[in-house]
């Protein structure tokens, strides 16, 4: 897939940040349509009418992604005042950060895990039958985060909801192919710290710098034009998921402590 011109485009959490980042750079690409979702209705409209202005064909729907009820309901006004998706973009999400013995069962456990991994899985059953059926050279892009890929304190709950994320979406991959719907290419981004506001206050390891949201994007978007599984950005991410890889729990806890920093980088997290 060269671009998305043409196309339909679903995106989730497109109010600001890398989801709104995500719906420009469709409109840019000739998009058919750009369906934004997001649960800020203020917010939501500011970035639909820019899009419009910019060109853009915009729909904007309010949606709290925390509700199955919720995403079921905006899913067949998609499908019936849109039309069936090319493309999904799976990228709401929220962090909550402190010991897991601190965090609220409603408020920190079941909002992460809704929002950050049970949203994806929701929204991708209700749109995939259409999209399968359509025959279409498709795309989901899912993303997760570094922290399904390497433990890490002060974040245990926000890291469960990624793992869960990642284990779901390459899984989701290879059953689309296996079941001969290999048009809907499935890619995962986990990406380490960038600098939306979200992790305000988190510091990266050793040689991991805080992306910008343009370079996250932009890396994301052709990774998933190209149909890549998984995309791990920067290099020092694959590099500390090979090391605790191959290395004893211990050995691994020493370099990523001591030597990478990673479980520090969250010792000042204030958040957005």
């Amino acid at each position: 897939m060269d671009s998305v011109a043409g196309l339909i485009v679903v995106i989730t959490g497109a109010a600001r940040g890398m989801g709104e980042i995500y719906a420009q750079r469709a409109v840019a690409e000739g998009a058919a349509h750009v369906v934004l979702l997001d649960v800020d209705a203020t917010a939501l409209d500011v970035a639909a009418a820019a899009l419009s202005a910019a060109g853009g064909s915009v729909s904007s729907y309010v949606v709290d992604l925390s509700s199955r009820t919720a995403i079921e309901s905006v899913a067949e006004r998609i499908r019936t005042e849109v039309g069936t998706p090319h493309v999904l973009i799976n990228n709401a999400g929220i962090v909550r950060s402190g010991y897991f013995w601190d965090h609220d069962a409603a408020r920190d456990i079941e909002a992460t895990m809704q929002i950050n991994t049970l949203a994806a899985m929701y929204l991708s059953r209700e749109l995939l039958p259409a999209m399968i059926e359509g025959g279409a050279p498709s795309r989901i892009l899912n993303i997760a985060s570094a922290a399904g890929t390497l433990s890490n304190p002060n974040m245990s709950v926000y890291a469960a909801s990624k793992w869960a994320m990642i284990g779901w979406s390459d899984s989701l991959r290879l059953e689309l192919t296996k079941a001969g719907h290999a048009q809907i290419a499935v890619t995962t981004f986990a990406p380490s710290y960038i600098s939306t506001g979200m992790f305000a206050g988190a510091r990266g390891p050793l040689w991991t710098p805080i992306m910008t949201p343009e370079k996250a994007t932009a890396a994301a978007w052709s990774a998933m034009l190209r149909g890549k599984p998984l995309l791990m950005k920067p290099w020092t991410v694959g590099l500390a998921r090979g090391l605790k890889g191959l290395l004893p729990t211990r050995a691994w806890d020493f370099v990523a402590g001591r030597v990478f920093k990673v479980y520090n980088s969250m010792d000042e997290f204030t958040g957005r």
